[in-house]
Order: C-alpha cells, then sequence, then structure tokens
C-alpha cells in the first residue's frame, strides 16, 4: 500500500508540471516554443482545426529538421531536444488553433513569427 501511495503522488506531481495550452495561429504565421536555451521536453499536440498544420524542430544554432504535416484533428507527439524550439506553421488563410500538452523543461520562450 506503501509503494502505491507513493507512485501516485509521483505520478501527480509529474503531470502537475505540464503545461496546457490552447493556442491560435493567425494565417500564414507560425507559433515557435522553446527557441531559448533549455533542457528537452515533449508535446502533445492535437490540431483542432480545419486545415493542415506543420511542425518541425529549429536548434537555436540554426537550421530546421524533422518536419510533420497534421491534418485537421490529428494529434502528435514530438519529442524537442534541448536548445531546439518547435515551431507550429499554420500555412492556410484560416486561423490554427492546436491544443498543447507540454511536458519536461516549461521554462520555454513563446513567440509568434509571420
Amino acid at each position: 500500500m506503501k509503494y502505491f501511495l507513493l507512485l501516485l503522488v509521483g505520478l501527480t506531481t509529474l503531470n502537475s508540471c505540464a503545461l496546457y495550452s490552447s493556442t491560435t495561429i493567425k494565417p500564414k504565421d507560425s507559433f515557435i516554443l522553446g527557441n531559448n536555451q533549455h533542457r528537452s521536453f515533449r508535446v502533445k499536440l492535437h490540431n483542432v482545426s480545419n486545415n493542415p498544420i506543420e511542425v518541425y524542430e529549429a536548434p537555436i544554432t540554426g537550421g530546421q529538421h524533422s518536419l510533420q504535416v497534421v491534418n485537421p484533428k490529428a494529434r502528435v507527439i514530438v519529442r524537442v531536444d534541448s536548445n531546439t524550439a518547435l515551431v507550429i506553421q499554420n500555412g492556410s488563410t484560416d486561423t490554427a488553433i492546436v491544443n498543447l500538452k507540454v511536458n519536461g523543461d516549461t521554462g520555454l520562450s513563446m513567440s509568434y513569427k509571420n
């Protein structure tokens, strides 16, 4: 019983360190998460929009990799390396909305870029 309680407290603590966000991205804009020095993090992303979006990783030292197209209503999990930003790009002419759950390092910068 004692181990079960310790496990329950540990899981609750881990879950409480998550960042939840419903993020709106204007047409032809990008949302950039983690364009600063940080440890690795994981994002559960749900595209609740009616158009596909693109997500990719961009190390703060330059470049980009791991492009994914996330279709409408689809969900993906992205593991992002330390000192690397996750870019969520809305290429459509409609506003995009994504639900995010971020675990790991949550001391991440957040910005928009068109």
